[in-house]
């Protein structure tokens, strides 16, 4: 794991954004298109807005989440909608957009195979929790063994402990591990403190462990 600390977290973004651009820019280099997995939530809002107007061939770029919420792709909580509204703009608005939710149940095997044609993720951008998930492999969910083996499907329906989130679909750990290159988005203390923690536990005590040895991990006060 390497770690970059930032003063704050708008130069934390901006740098990040600018660090993802070039990453892209020498892929398209030496191949014909880019993978890029990104998160949702809050935190990466302004890492999308700068890197919407990256100067970069985005027609040969592929956006897909790391998860999504089973909610309408116009839900305020979906994060489709944020990728939409925050990094598929400007520039990047010609870029690939990836989904990841299966119209049907009877898609699945579309929804699967189409997302194996992104493999190996060229750059994967990933958030963590408080409690040490990252994209929908939450501590204590119910399929998480099954979503961290080896063999596991690149994409898993999951459901969250205690109830109160909703059903979420998932990238799964070959996938997260398989990635070219990773980076860990993270602010404030809690976070920093648990990462800390999480390079002692198991990937079932704290599932951001299955990509960290290999990550480089940003973070802002």
């Amino acid at each position: 794991m390497h770690l970059e600390t930032y003063p704050d977290s708008e130069m934390m973004m901006i740098d990040l954004a600018n660090q993802i651009a070039g990453e892209l820019s020498t892929c398209l280099l030496e191949h014909s298109w880019a993978s890029l997995a990104v998160p949702g939530g809050s935190t990466p809002g302004p890492v999308f807005d700068a890197l919407s107007a990256a100067d970069l061939d985005w027609s040969r770029v592929h956006v897909l989440l790391t998860d999504e919420r089973r909610v309408p792709s116009d839900h305020p909580r979906s994060n489709e909608r944020l990728v939409r509204e925050r990094l598929l703009t400007a520039r990047a608005s010609v870029a690939k957009f990836v989904r990841l939710v299966p119209d049907t149940e009877a898609d699945w095997t579309a929804v699967r195979d189409r997302l194996t044609k992104e493999l190996p993720l060229s750059i994967l951008l990933l958030g963590m929790g408080a409690d040490m998930h990252t994209a929908s492999l939450f501590p204590g969910a119910p399929e998480l063994h099954e979503a961290l083996a080896n063999d596991a499907p690149p994409l898993m329906a999951l459901t969250p402990p205690g109830g109160e989130l909703e059903p979420r679909l998932s990238l799964t750990a070959p996938v997260l591990k398989g990635a070219m290159t990773t980076h860990v988005l993270i602010t404030g203390d809690e976070k920093r403190a648990a990462v800390d923690r999480a390079r002692k536990l198991t990937p079932e005590d704290a599932p951001i462990v299955t990509v960290l040895s290999g990550a480089t991990v940003h973070w802002a006060p």
